[in-house]
Order: structure tokens, then sequence, then C-alpha cells
């Protein structure tokens, strides 16, 4: 697994005002910005190829992360406009920089301790998701894992999508379907999130997960971020 796409697009909006002048994936953290530690990790799983997908205050991340040579990576940018294009928007707004091999996809608003390397550089079905317990901000999960590795939309427990995963581009085949009138899906490029394409995907036993057990935080907010600054420094 050689490429990999970071989600780093967003607004920030519950981050506000620390991302009024700066993007979230860019606020520091431990010593170092927020989507740095997932670049040291990327490399250390032996990716090369990072594209990484911007709007809000995109200027910023070529002048603070260059061309990725600093932690032998290549890093593009694939900038959506002044809107961001959501998740499935922007994964497909990425899919010409990103080959035809599955690649990995980080979210830049999270921090995790989970090694890259356990993930599967071949998923079985068309994506492979890591799932996390869920936090207190989000009591009820995301899917139901069960033994056999399988991901499913209905019964209990259920964990956390944390936002890690490793996706195969035939995931985007008939996105038009899975999201129908959506709000921005006839738009120019097209606005949506990916949420329904993986639950049409796990409707159809395509979707794998492993359920990580370390840290994991979803840095949405000030309160988080300190609170993952403590952690961090303590």
């Amino acid at each position: 697994m050689r490429h990999a796409l970071i989600f780093a697009a967003g607004l920030g909006e519950r981050m506000r005002p620390l991302t009024d002048r700066t993007p979230k994936p860019l606020l520091n953290v431990g010593g170092k910005p927020l989507i740095v530690w997932h670049l040291e990790k990327l490399a250390a799983a032996g990716v090369h190829y990072v594209v990484i997908n911007t709007s809000h205050l995109a200027e910023q991340f070529p002048d603070a992360l260059g061309d990725g040579s600093r932690w032998g990576l290549r890093i593009r940018y694939a900038y959506e406009g002044p809107t961001p294009l959501e998740t499935g928007g922007g994964m497909l707004n990425a899919l010409p920089l990103l080959g035809s091999e599955p690649f990995l996809v980080v979210s830049g608003d999270v921090w995790c301790d989970a090694d890259f390397t356990i993930l599967p550089t071949e998923p079985r079905g068309l994506a492979h998701l890591l799932m996390t317990d869920n936090p207190v901000h989000h009591p009820h999960g995301d899917f139901r894992l069960d033994a056999l590795g399988r991901l499913h939309d209905d019964g209990e427990p259920r964990l956390t999508y944390s936002g890690i995963g490793v996706f195969r581009r035939e995931l985007l085949d008939g996105w038009p379907e899975a999201v129908g009138d959506a709000p921005g899906a006839d738009a120019k490029p097209p606005r949506f999130k990916l949420r329904p394409l993986l639950e049409a995907a796990i409707a159809c036993g395509r979707v794998d997960g492993s359920h990580h057990r370390g840290a994991w935080t979803d840095v949405g907010t000030p309160a988080r971020l300190a609170e993952l600054e403590a952690e961090l420094r303590g």
C-alpha cells in the first residue's frame, strides 16, 4: 500500500476561534501539527505518496508541509474549492491522484496511536475500517463488527469508525445511486458524504473492520484538543 489520502478540507467550525486563522489539521498538539502525526505514521508504514484534500485556508498546507520530502514522502494537494466537498465528494475529487491500487485514508482531525501496518494492504471487499470504542460524544457508535471481521449496520454492540481505513476506488462506482438526491450531489464538482456508500457496501457484505483498543481522539472541539495535549504532555 503505497498511497494514502488525508482529509483536511473541513472548515473546523466547532474549533473556532482556533481555526479562524489555522486549519484544524495544522493545529499543534504534543509539540507538532496534528497532521504531522499522521505523516510520520504513514511514512513508517511504508506509504510513499500522500494526497491531502484542502479547502479552508488551503495555502497554509504547502507552506507548512512542503512536498513531504522531510518525511520521505511525496505530497500532492487536491484543492476542493472554497466549499469542502464532504468525505465522499472529497474522495471522488482525489481519485485521479491516487492510482488504481487500494489506498489508506486518514481523517486529518483525529489522533490515534494505531500502527498503520496492521491494516490490510488488500481489503477482502471494498473497504476495511478501523473501528474504536464509542467516545462520550458518540455513544451509539456507527457499525457492528462480527466475529469474522465483517461490519453490519444493525445489531449491538456497535463501534465507532475511527476515520482511518483502507479503500478500493471501486467503492465510488455508482455513487449517484447510493447518494440519491442528497444536497450537493448535483453540484459541480459533486459534494456528498461517504456514509451512504459505506452503508450500501456493508449491506452487500463488502466492508470489513478491525477493533483498535488503543488511544483515539476525535479532535473536534477546543476542549478535546486541550485534553489530548494534556495526555501527550503528561
